[in-house]
């Protein structure tokens, strides 16, 4: 077992679940056993039997011909327009920690109908149909996001399964945290930063924050680093992109649903220096539990293994950081939790489709930023 402060990000072998040999896998669920613990960060290699090289290599073709669509196209899909916060926000439009995050991107989901109706909660209407850019402009895009997204709700679905199993549950000891699958979203974004100029005021990305869910899987799609990760002693760690890998992180719920056992890390992208020959473009997947899952409620109380919990012991209390959002789901729905985080992200979406909610988070009205953090 490693140290609890870790100085690199560990990397595991996906191949090793499959091997016909039961010491392989037994290998991989110690290694997955220390990520959750002490880092809350691996990368994650050889997932090509569920994530096809093809796919990915499509996708990523696409990347920078959807950042130079002409601005009046990405314009007409701009978030504003849907009540479920996908679509496509201009640079700079978010704050964390009061400082402006250097980000173009395009928040993409997989697809599904919005279950919301009159009289139901708010954060019902979080999930819904994605905007895409008119096919006409980029023919074949949206097909590309879709399979891709697919394959990698599958990987996520299959690694639920191992992390049960590293927390000492049954494989499907997470499956309570999960709706039937018709009534599952999965968000994610796709995301430019610009390289850096004379004139950019500082080097932020995006600032420190926890990702929200149980966990998230991040295609770095170009070769310079940026993405870094704060250990226990409040250093940062650097985790470049690594060639036919995903990095997976933990999320928050799954902090909590674990009690402490999984570590969700604090992380923040550096913008690419002055010199830089491309922007840095990624594609992270939110992977989603359930809207009404309320992870303080006794159904969804876990039992952990004693040897378990020592480790989680062993590697002590979870430092202090700059990154202190999505403690509400500690009390809160799931949905309800995401709902928050977005109109205070996107004040502009919440002014024009929850207005109560606007009202409530910005008195004095509309912001110049949203703030994420």
């Amino acid at each position: 077992m490693s140290t609890a402060n870790f100085s690199s990000i560990p990397i595991l072998d996906y191949s090793l679940t499959t091997s016909s040999d039961p010491a392989d896998k037994a290998n991989f669920i110690s290694q997955l056993q220390n990520a959750l613990i002490n880092v809350g960060f691996l990368y994650l290699s050889n997932t090509s039997s569920v994530v096809e090289e093809g796919v990915i290599e499509g996708l990523i073709s696409y990347i920078p011909r959807l950042f130079d669509l002409p601005q009046e196209e990405k314009d007409k899909i701009r978030m504003s327009n849907s009540p479920h916060f996908l679509g496509y926000s201009r640079l700079g439009a978010e704050l964390t920690k009061g400082q402006t995050d250097y980000r173009e991107q395009f928040d993409i989901a997989t697809p599904h109908v919005s279950r919301w109706k009159p009289g139901d909660p708010d954060y019902y209407n979080v999930w819904g149909p994605s905007q895409y850019p008119d096919e006409s402009f980029i023919p074949g895009f949206r097909d590309a996001i879709e399979t891709y997204y697919s394959q990698v709700t599958e990987l996520g679905s299959q690694f639920i399964s191992l992390i049960a199993q590293a927390l000492g549950l049954p494989p499907d000891g997470l499956s309570r945290f999960y709706d039937t699958p018709e009534r599952m979203q999965h968000r994610g974004k796709i995301v430019k930063y610009p390289v850096m100029n004379e004139k950019s005021v500082s080097d932020q990305g995006v600032g420190p924050h926890y990702d929200a869910g149980f966990l998230t899987i991040l295609l770095q799609v170009t070769s310079h680093p940026g993405l870094q990760v704060q250990n226990l002693s409040g250093d940062w760690i650097d985790a470049s992109p690594i060639p036919g890998t995903f990095v997976i992180n933990f999320g928050r719920a799954l902090e909590f649903a674990s009690k402490g056992i999984a570590r969700a890390t604090s992380h923040r992208v550096l913008s690419p220096p002055i010199g830089s020959t491309t922007p840095r473009y990624s594609v992270p997947l939110f992977h989603n539990i359930a809207l009404d899952v309320r992870v303080s409620e006794p159904k969804y109380q876990l039992e952990f293994p004693p040897e378990i919990l020592k480790l989680r012991d062993a590697r002590g209390s979870l430092a202090t950081t700059d990154s202190v959002n999505y403690s509400e789901f500690e009390t809160q729905p799931s949905g309800q939790v995401q709902l928050m985080g977005r109109v205070k992200s996107h004040p502009d979406v919440a002014e024009r489709h929850y207005p109560e909610l606007f009202k409530k988070f910005f008195p004095n009205g509309l912001p110049a930023q949203g703030t994420a953090y």
